[in-house]
């Protein structure tokens, strides 16, 4: 079932959440893993203290600024543009892909079942939610965070569907 994405045909909107698939989550576990190496690195220019440290220090430095200030201007901008949402509605929800446009759409009568797994480490915490339902595919997505909103507003907005 396709809807447009203002989610017509779903009623109210509750919310929108954000959500990432498997490239966010591999780019989450690179930023940091890329950010201990970063401290080993500096250390290591440190204690050994090679020719040119401070000029190699500054300028792995500057790269690692740089690519950290990279998270910040992306959340804002997927969030401006609508990029890996998950939007809530009363009758159902839609998930648009990395372009902002429509992946897919699932109505609350559609859905047989909630799956969720969570994952907890120290390069990333996550929350793998799937959607049963009926005929389709399911509907799979990650829920980035230790405790993401959007999985108790998806379980409760599912409940009150009288799905469990």
């Amino acid at each position: 079932m396709r809807h447009g994405g203002d989610g017509s045909g779903l009623g109210e909107k509750l919310g929108s959440y954000p959500i990432a698939g498997v490239g966010g989550g591999l780019a989450q576990v690179a930023r940091r893993i890329g950010m201990v190496l970063y401290g080993l690195v500096i250390v290591c220019l440190a204690a050994l203290s090679p020719p040119a440290a401070f000029a190699k220090g500054a300028v792995l430095t500057a790269v690692v600024l740089v690519l950290a200030g990279l998270v910040p201007a992306w959340r804002r901008l997927s969030a401006r543009f609508g990029l890996r949402q998950c939007h809530l509605y009363t009758d159902g929800l839609v998930v648009t892909n990395l372009f902002g446009g429509v992946q897919d759409a699932v109505t609350w009568s559609e859905v047989t079942a909630l799956n969720r797994l969570s994952g907890a480490s120290v390069f990333m915490a996550f929350h793998r939610v799937e959607i049963a339902r009926r005929g389709p595919r399911p509907l799979a997505f990650l829920a980035m965070g230790p405790k993401p909103p959007l999985v108790d507003a998806l379980v409760g907005q599912l409940a009150r569907s009288g799905i469990r």
